[in-house]
């Protein structure tokens, strides 16, 4: 037996070629996954329980793969829905998902699965002893997890097994593994595990294991000794290298990869042209283990507020960090003088844009930039005091002197007012993972019809 599923894209939100999922729906897939979200983006998401993604890209493309649904007749499946998983952005894409039913003219059942975790769950299994740290990993204890904004645990093939077998046609998932939703059906159907699985990571972002990764689409069937996967697209070729590569993609061991309940050992995999467009892969093993899902939690870490400027006069665009470590030594003075303040009441840092805005003191690359971006970036325990310190430090960074002997420069705003309230700060508070004895028990489903 096959299982073929078609993944769309590597995500929701960022487009795949229509062409080519006109042609995967025409191969008679079994079922049709598409990952949502990831937390590439950062924390906000999480914490702020939103999408990254603009809602009509996403309605969008949704339209397109609702339509592709019903043509092929098979389940559609999203995982991590509106980037984060959280219940509110599951809520999300079925409020995206009941709209287009009513204007596509389907009548559907649609499945939620909801992979928030109430603070008291963990709370109980930290107490419990069923909590370990992975590497990195804050400290922990019961009222930093109360007080986290929003909390995920990352399903596996058995949740989204269970939200299958619902018979649903539509399945919105929260936060599940990016392979979750692509193994899950061939490993129900009794495909090797091995090959379901590394199947599954190979194909997660969809073409990006093809030698065209933005044309998205990628066709996978699973059988009992493993896995070819195929690009959709006309200008899109997998090939062994383009394949095996993928392994490497966010995964810190090239050859393991863990997942709820063990983890895929490809050491023993061989990759197979069978001609320029399709590879096959056999030998890859599954390693059971005991089951535990990923923790990931946000919690709020203040309020920020930036401010950019612009330094084109050679003599600054030379000292740039000079400049920018003198104006932040002034303006500590002045904001403790005029507000009362002091670190760590707050935090000032100054990034040289065109010097070494990505990696700061680690940078190792010198040039002779034209001009010199100087943003700078205020956090304070509120929106109020981060938006006064940016209004105090505004005049200082547009007009702040390298030395006491010169004119008084004048810098470049790029845009009025120069300040910007970001609104609340989130960060990552959680890397850990539960221990369950059922996998269903920290998950819940709900099955409703729309349309």
């Amino acid at each position: 037996m096959t299982t073929r599923v078609l993944v769309p894209s590597g995500v929701l939100g960022l487009g795949f070629d229509r062409a080519a999922l006109s042609r995967g729906v025409a191969t008679k897939p079994d079922i049709i996954a598409i990952d949502g979200g990831s937390t590439d983006s950062g924390p906000w998401s999480l914490g702020a329980g939103q999408s990254k993604y603009s809602r009509a890209a996403t309605k969008a493309e949704w339209r397109h793969l609702m339509q592709a649904r019903a043509e092929a007749g098979v389940p559609l499946v999203i995982g991590t829905s509106g980037t984060c998983g959280a219940d509110a952005t599951v809520d999300w894409m079925y409020a995206i998902t009941a709209e287009l039913a009513a204007e596509l003219g389907q009548k559907l059942t649609v499945a939620r699965l909801y992979s928030q975790q109430p603070a008291r769950r963990v709370v109980q299994a930290l107490e419990e002893g069923r909590i370990t740290p992975l590497t990195p990993a804050p400290e922990i204890d019961a009222d930093g997890l109360r007080a986290m904004a929003n909390i995920v645990a990352l399903g596996g093939v058995e949740q989204v097994q269970a939200a299958i077998a619902t018979g649903a046609d539509i399945i919105l998932c929260g936060r599940v593994t990016d392979t979750a939703t692509i193994a899950a059906l061939p490993l129900a159907r009794g495909e090797a595990a091995g090959g379901a699985w590394h199947g599954a990571k190979i194909a997660e972002c969809g073409a990006l294991c093809s030698t065209n990764p933005t044309s998205g689409v990628i066709l996978v069937d699973f059988d009992e000794a493993g896995f070819t996967v195929e690009a959709m697209a006309e200008t899109a070729l997998c090939t062994p290298h383009s394949v095996s590569a993928h392994m490497l993609y966010e995964n810190s061991d090239p050859f393991q990869l863990y997942e709820p309940g063990g983890y895929l050992d490809v050491r023993g995999a061989n990759y197979t042209a069978l001609d320029a467009r399709r590879v096959r892969v056999e030998g890859s093993e599954w390693v059971p283990g005991p089951y535990t899902v990923k923790l990931e939690g946000a919690r709020a870490a203040g309020y920020q507020t930036t401010i950019m400027a612009v330094l084109r006069q050679q003599h600054y665009v030379t000292h740039a960090q000079e400049w920018a470590d003198k104006l932040q030594a002034f303006l500590t003075a002045q904001i403790t003088e005029r507000m009362g303040l002091t670190p760590p009441d707050y935090t000032l840092e100054f990034r040289m844009i065109g010097v070494n805005g990505a990696l700061g003191a680690l940078e190792n690359r010198q040039g002779q930039p034209a001009e010199v971006g100087v943003l700078g970036i205020v956090t304070a325990a509120t929106q109020e005091i981060a938006s006064e310190i940016g209004k105090l430090i505004n005049p200082w960074v547009l007009h702040y002197p390298l030395t006491e002997d010169e004119e008084l420069p004048t810098f470049a705003f790029p845009y009025s007012p120069a300040t910007t309230d970001r609104g609340p700060l989130y960060e990552f508070a959680l890397n850990h993972v539960m221990a369950l004895e059922d996998p269903m028990s920290a998950f819940r489903l709900t099955v409703s019809e729309v349309g």
